[in-house]
């Protein structure tokens, strides 16, 4: 049985809540890995700075799409993993992009050698990947709803949560 409208409101503000709490936790510990392990190729092992940037972001990407799908968006649909970690990849490709860009144009243009202004750069674009990538993965990586079954379904709202398997789903005709 679905729920009333009138609660929808209310059970859509909390599956948010609960999204951005899981993906921040996550997000987080990805963070701190990353500007961890940067630090420690640049400043340690004498790494470039664009080449650090990249291993630390890879590695952390990896983490986040362990902790993502299996506890940010667990309760969304599974299209699978080669779908979702594909598409997972190429936001993060993207974000990826944009972290070297700015570490990239802070170093080399501009000229910074300074460990703290690389870090700034760094953590900027991290910043800014971070709202890219939770908003990509809200929408197109872990979809609310399955692809196929629902999109012509009047009765699923965004918002909504799937309709259990145990639960009678309306018959269309």
């Amino acid at each position: 049985m679905r729920e009333p409208v009138r609660d929808r409101p209310a059970h859509t503000y909390r599956v948010l809540v609960r999204e951005l709490s899981a993906f921040g936790v996550v997000g987080a510990t990805c963070f701190a890995l990353d500007v961890a392990l940067f630090q420690l190729l640049y400043v340690q092992f004498g790494v470039g700075a664009v080449t650090a940037k990249l291993v630390a972001t890879l590695t952390s990407m990896a983490a986040a799409f362990v902790g993502h799908r299996y506890w940010s968006f667990a309760h969304r649909a599974r299209t699978g993993v080669r779908r979702e970690s594909l598409r997972f990849a190429a936001v993060n490709v993207l974000t990826l992009g944009l972290g070297l860009t700015v570490v990239a144009v802070v170093r080399y243009p501009l000229g910074q050698e300074s460990v703290a202004v690389l870090q700034a750069a760094n953590v900027a674009s991290i910043g800014l990947g971070t709202v890219l990538r939770f908003l990509a993965y809200r929408v197109w990586v872990f979809p609310r709803r399955p692809i196929s079954s629902d999109a012509g379904d009047p009765s699923v709202t965004a918002g909504a949560p799937f309709p259990s398997s145990t639960e009678a789903r309306p018959q269309t005709t």
